[in-house]
């Protein structure tokens, strides 16, 4: 793990105003530098997502604390105190400092006390949040507190985040170095597999051809998805212009030590179990959608195609950095790929079926280069067409699947945000042409199923989440009666 540079970010005390500031370094050369072609993509139709982040806290949320901090923590790092500008001659945008005053971009929310139910308080407020952009006049980012008590936290804060600031990982990165274990004030919180990665190679010669093999297919799938290839009209699957329309944000935690013994027990990686889950949900949750006589769907259907993008993180390392984003690892930015992931939809006689099956899926995934591909064919395309053909390929790709599936590491301990206590962490997206988004996150002895749902596509997105819990239920119990059963 990285050390924290320099000194404790939330130790650092000036007379510089909090209400405003310039935010860039000294000697930062990426004053009126342009958008990399990635976060240029995330402007376009189809493509104009943004990243919401919700944290629960055991305590009242501070704000002033919140503010301090933040303008020393955020603010260092120049994708957040600048504008993005587009250039009325060549359209293209940069990166433009501003003048930022931390007030509109920490809003402090007024809250009814006699309301109903805060968690749907919550929901309902997140929601609403989907429904609009942020204004381009300041920096793509503001933070939104509800000093309101839930069913599992005394306060609870939404991050929302332009995706063309970064992805996941750069994010979560970055609220990290924000943070500390809770156990060890001094230090920074810790990730699990910050190891680098070996890349899809292998020094035997059929496992050699059987990635190029695996990469072909999975260039001709993508190829074929581009024009014409879709997936199944399912229940879940998104209608023209579902971009455009709010969504609900809905979360599950599930027990990471159930996930673990399933990985044990099956010799299988802790992603397999959650795809394994995830295939196991989805058939029960579409079995019950199409038994109902009060929707078009009166008949379960053979042969489901329903497939995924599943986001690939194509930086060598996850270690947590400093907040100023020009590290020489070059963390911060868009830096992923995707692949396309194919559910199998239907029932299986041993509930484990469905984690073999997640398995023998990923294996072909991992053994192959699919992610590094799409992330190669998205620029070579902006390169030779521009900025507009590469989002309307990248949306007719993502339009023709039923969902996108993102898994992104959580701390391993507790940890504490500008001195609160987290009790989780629950980031998502909005604004992706796919009536669902799954994301995944790890925060110590839990993994949260965090669910972005197009409410007229899936109206009960709640009963999907239970659906998860339930897989996982059934799978566990029968790795259980298994080993009983070999024991006899």
């Amino acid at each position: 793990m990285a050390a924290i540079p320099a000194s404790n970010p939330l130790r650092i005390r000036t007379s510089r105003s909090v209400e405003s500031i310039e935010g860039f370094n000294k000697g930062d050369d990426d004053h009126d530098q342009p958008l990399s072609p990635m976060s240029r993509l995330f402007h376009e139709p189809g493509s104009n997502v943004y990243i919401v982040v919700t944290m629960g806290f055991k305590t009242k949320i501070q704000p002033h604390i919140f503010k301090r901090n933040l303008v020393h923590t955020f603010l260092n790092n120049h994708r957040f105190s600048s504008l993005q500008v587009k250039d009325k001659e060549n359209g293209s945008m940069k990166w433009i400092p501003t003048h930022v005053n931390i007030d509109d971009h920490v809003i402090v929310v007024k809250l009814d006390s006699n309301m109903e139910s805060s968690d749907k308080f919550i929901e309902d407020f997140i929601s609403n949040l989907s429904r609009s952009p942020i204004e381009s006049t300041k920096p793509l980012w503001d933070l939104h507190i509800l000093d309101i008590r839930t069913s599992e936290a005394e306060g609870t804060c939404v991050f929302r985040f332009h995706h063309s600031l970064g992805d996941g990982v750069s994010l979560m990165n970055l609220l990290l170095a924000c943070s500390c274990k809770t156990s060890d004030p001094e230090a920074l919180p810790t990730l699990p597999g910050n190891i680098k990665k070996s890349g899809a190679t292998n020094s035997s010669p059929w496992a050699r051809l059987g990635v190029l093999w695996n990469s072909f297919v999975s260039l001709v799938m993508f190829a074929s998805t581009t024009l014409f290839l879709k997936d199944t009209k399912t229940p879940i699957k998104g209608s023209k212009g579902v971009e455009h329309r709010p969504r609900r944000l809905v979360i599950k935690s599930v027990s990471l030590d159930d996930i673990k013994l399933v990985k044990n027990a099956m010799n299988v990686t802790v992603n397999d179990v959650i795809l394994g889950v995830t295939q196991a949900a989805f058939y029960f949750y579409l079995h019950r959608r199409y038994c109902k006589r009060d929707i078009e769907y009166n008949n379960f259907p053979d042969n489901i195609r329903l497939r995924s993008i599943l986001f690939f993180n194509l930086r060598a390392t996850t270690k947590i950095e400093d907040v100023t984003g020009t590290s020489r690892h070059g963390t911060w930015g868009n830096k992923i790929g995707y692949a396309l992931h194919p559910f199998k939809i239907g029932p299986k006689k041993d509930p484990l079926d469905y984690v073999r099956d997640a398995k023998a899926v990923m294996d072909r995934k991992k053994a192959s280069f699919e992610p590094l591909f799409t992330s190669f064919f998205a620029n070579l395309v902006l390169k030779l067409f521009g900025i507009k053909v590469a989002g309307k390929l990248n949306h007719r790709v993502f339009s023709n699947t039923t969902l996108w599936f993102s898994n992104v590491p959580g701390p391993q301990q507790e940890i504490s945000f500008f001195g609160h206590e987290v009790v989780y962490i629950a980031p998502s997206c909005y604004g992706q042409p796919n009536a669902l988004m799954i994301n995944i996150v790890s925060y110590k002895d839990k993994v949260t199923f965090v669910l972005s749902a197009d409410e007229e596509t899936i109206p009960n997105p709640h009963e999907l989440c239970d659906d998860l819990e339930e897989s996982l239920r059934i799978i566990k119990a029968s790795v259980c009666s298994s080993h009983t059963t070999s024991k006899l």
